[in-house]
Order: C-alpha cells, then structure tokens, then sequence
C-alpha cells in the first residue's frame, strides 16, 4: 500500500507516493533533517543530501572492510 509523504522546498509543497514500511522510515528520518509542518530552504535539502550521502559512503567502507576480513577468514 503506498503512502503519501509531504515536504515544503522554497514554499512548494512536494508529495511523494511510497510504500508504507518506507515511509515510516522516511519520515522519522525527515523530521531530523526539515521542518515537516513548515517550509524549508534549499540549504536544508543541500545539507541532508550530502549527510544521506556520508552515511552511506561510511556503510559502504565498512561494508568493504567486512568483505575484506571474511575473505581472509
């Protein structure tokens, strides 16, 4: 079952049609990063690209070193 989830980007609001686990996840995520209730800037959305991006380069690197560790195993 899809879900609407709703953002305010420079006093536009977006709605986005996602899967219902999904957005739970996105939006617990979403009030960390934006105002839900109210509008936001692209500062904001430039902020939590690259904060959304750094955590998954982190996953990733220790993704990699796991792989590395099991193959020496």
């Amino acid at each position: 079952m899809n879900v609407k989830v709703s953002l305010t980007l420079n006093a536009k609001r977006y709605d986005i049609d996602v899967e219902e686990d999904f957005a739970h996840f996105l939006t617990s995520h979403m009030k960390h990063d934006f105002q839900i209730e109210g509008n936001n800037d692209l500062r904001a959305l430039l902020q939590a690209y690259v904060r959304s991006n750094f955590a998954l380069y982190t996953q990733e690197k220790e993704i990699s070193a796991l792989v590395e560790k099991i193959q020496t195993v």
